[in-house]
């Protein structure tokens, strides 16, 4: 019997995930060659003397980095024209959680990639992993840490993108409170992005999903395993 296929992602979604993608490259490419403090620079000074010398000197990089930032909130605003309601749709699913649920999918989640299914029942707990809607709790955990991050990202950078060509001197405090939130905020959400890649592209179980980000659509199968919620809509729906 053939393994149905389910639609899971239109076009405008792939095209938003793979934008957001490159941006975020480039963006942390440009943004660490910025950096010139050796108490905080991750490369060492020899990355951000390399990235000034490709494009002409620290002033050439920072206008690359702002009109990679400018397009990427461009980019967003053309996805929210086009595909509102698909905008809905994603922070919908992923700030509706399940106390009872989500938590206990993300601890024995944890406790499986960590200790696997014996520490579980040691603990008493029962391996098998609670069913989750269209996404699963830790792809809700790094969808809202990027919403609420990518959020302060884009207004600390506009603010220090009008720094000086509109704010004047007693915006000072201000500016200064938006370079740190800025930081902190790329921080917090690299680090997620991290166990996002690792999930989503190198984690063999969770392979369908990565193809889906390609080709739209995800096998029945792995579906009703992973998503068996959202599966079990779609089947009702359908029928």
């Amino acid at each position: 019997m053939p393994n149905t296929m389910f639609k899971r992602h239109d076009k405008t979604d792939i095209f938003i995930h793979w934008f957001n993608a490159a941006c975020w490259l480039l963006l942390l490419l440009t943004g660490v060659g910025l950096i010139q403090h050796p108490a905080i620079d991750p490369f060492g000074s020899g990355y951000p003397e390399a990235m000034r010398a490709m494009v002409g000197g620290g002033a050439n990089l920072l206008v690359i980095h702002e009109i990679i930032g400018l397009l990427w909130l461009a980019g967003f605003v053309f996805y929210l024209f086009v595909n509102f309601k698909g905008a809905r749709f994603f922070l919908a699913e992923v700030f509706a959680v399940s106390p009872a649920r989500d938590m206990a999918w993300m601890i024995k989640k944890m406790v499986l990639m960590t200790l696997g299914p014996k520490a579980l029942k040691v603990m008493g707990m029962d391996p098998e992993l609670p069913d989750q809607g269209y996404y699963n709790m830790g792809q809700k955990a790094f969808a809202q840490a990027s919403v609420v991050g990518g959020i302060v990202i884009a207004v600390t950078g506009v603010i220090m993108f009008m720094s000086d060509r509109t704010f004047g001197a007693e915006s000072t405090g201000m500016i200064g409170w938006a370079v740190t939130l800025h930081f902190i905020a790329v921080g917090l959400v690299f680090a997620g992005l991290l166990v996002h890649i690792y999930m989503a592209a190198i984690s063999p179980e969770e392979r369908p999903g990565f193809k889906s980000m390609f080709t739209g659509v995800v096998p029945g199968n792995y579906a009703k395993h992973h998503h068996r919620l959202w599966w079990e809509k779609v089947k009702t729906e359908g029928e």
